[in-house]
């Protein structure tokens, strides 16, 4: 077979085993690391043909890892970045220094990659098995990575840390965001449990680096670094003073290190858990002696992903965000009402049904009185309808009046989400970043519209 374009290669990725559109089934048979091993030794074990940094965690990750290869490339190292998942379109898996590789980049990287592994089988003692999306997605990338001869990439775990494909490298240091409750029917119920899966990246002599945690999980981690003889450096106790204020100009942070060391930074990347996952790759940086101050600060603050805080309409202001867990929502919450207030606000919500439904909405429901329940595309498993009547029935024990809208497709809920909000008010989207996805597509799909009719009139 020969890929005609990147595309297509995306497709045949999907038409494997994909355990990204699951939400259990996390058994040792599925997930377990021999056949990605054996998948990378087939083409010759590219990811061992440059440096890495491995970041794992909850929430964050993705701007944390943003952040680092920012700094990489601001000292002129050539820096990959594969995260997931995307908003909008694959090639945001695969990136290079903050930009996407060229097609004929990623077209030669698939029909090569497909060529050399053809004829690749594995078996164990469970029998023969078919690689999946997200193994073939990340050996991808590390071929693409080392074929393009990039000296240093950062890699996003995809779901948890001890089974993931990515958990094969030899990274130069393991990075740790925040450790939250999710993914309970793969990662276990209690934060411990959550941690020791996260905590299975840290390899034998190379530090580790993590960000502010729950005492539980703070403990799993300096227990797993002393097993594994490496250095934990933990960014609760590198850090004296840490401000966080958003504005539409920026989001500025205030750093006071325990050195006294002072770094001051307005981030394009809007939201207080932005200033947390900057100061953690600061963090990172300079400890692996990958810093150089006024360099690597303006790297951090001009870096940018989609789908965090990202203001793509005004009048009203329509921002999209990827909050899906408890305490990003918190932290997106509390950013959003700095900037645009308590009242004439509207959310559209969208989440999968492995979600902490509870305590999500607990947070939403004193902040919007205009809801519109949406569904967050079908890459993974939602019940919109039952979060529908879940979300009704909460907002009539809260006391407030709320309206809450039923539209399953983002076309409709943005349609309605304009229509019941004023000019000077503010739409947020946020519940998973698929469900941003969904928003921006349909936005941009209305804005082609609105161009089209411009012109006939």
């Amino acid at each position: 077979m020969q890929f005609i374009d990147f595309d297509q290669f995306c497709s045949y990725a999907e038409s494997l085993t994909n355990l990204e559109k699951q939400t259990s089934n996390y058994s040792l048979r599925v997930y377990r690391l021999d056949r990605m091993k054996a998948l990378l030794n087939h083409i010759e074990n590219p990811q061992n043909k440059f440096k890495s940094l491995h970041v794992a965690g909850s929430k964050g990750k993705g701007s944390t890892a943003g952040f680092l290869a920012q700094g990489l490339k601001a000292l002129g190292y050539k820096t990959a970045l594969y995260s997931s998942p995307h908003l909008i379109d694959y090639r945001e898996r695969f990136t290079l220094s903050g930009t996407f590789f060229s097609e004929q980049q990623l077209l030669l990287a698939a029909n090569t990659l497909y060529s050399l592994i053809e004829d690749f089988q594995f078996s164990d003692e469970y029998g023969q098995s078919e690689i999946t999306t997200f193994e073939l997605l990340t050996a991808y990338a590390f071929f693409l990575f080392a074929q393009t001869e990039c000296q240093w990439a950062v890699i996003e775990v995809g779901l948890g840390g001890r089974l993931d494909a990515t958990n094969v490298l030899q990274s130069e240091a393991a990075i740790i965001t925040l450790i939250e409750k999710e993914h309970t029917s793969i990662l276990g119920n209690t934060l411990k449990e959550i941690a020791l899966e996260k905590a299975k990246i840290i390899k034998e002599n190379r530090p580790v680096f993590i960000s502010y945690q729950a005492d539980e999980s703070k403990a799993i981690f300096y227990q797993e670094s002393q097993n594994k003889n490496s250095k934990l450096f933990d960014l609760s106790k590198e850090v004296k003073y840490l401000t966080n204020v958003t504005s539409l100009e920026g989001q500025n942070v205030f750093i006071e290190w325990q050195n006294g060391d002072k770094t001051s930074l307005r981030l394009k990347m809007l939201g207080t858990s932005q200033g947390e996952n900057a100061t953690l790759a600061l963090m990172v940086l300079k400890h692996l002696n990958l810093y150089k101050p006024q360099v690597s600060e303006k790297a951090l603050e001009n870096t940018f992903l989609p789908g965090r805080m990202e203001i793509i309409a005004t009048k009203p202001y329509l921002m999209i965000d990827g909050a899906h867990t408890v305490q990003s929502l918190k932290n997106l919450i509390a950013s959003f009402v700095q900037l645009f207030g308590f009242s004439g606000n509207t959310l559209i919500y969208g989440a999968l049904e492995d979600k902490d439904h509870q305590h999500m909405i607990s947070l939403i429901l004193p902040h919007f009185d205009k809801i519109i329940v949406s569904r967050p595309g079908t890459f993974k498993k939602s019940d919109i309808d039952s979060l529908y009547m879940f979300i009704k029935q909460e907002a009539l024990k809260s006391g407030r009046e709320i309206a809450v809208y039923l539209e399953k497709e983002s076309d409709d809920a943005l349609n309605l989400a304009l229509s019941l909000t004023e000019s000077s008010n503010a739409i947020l989207c946020t519940g998973s970043f698929y469900m941003g996805g969904e928003i921006v597509r349909s936005y941009k799909k209305r804005e082609k519209i609105k161009k089209y009719v411009s012109k006939l009139s």
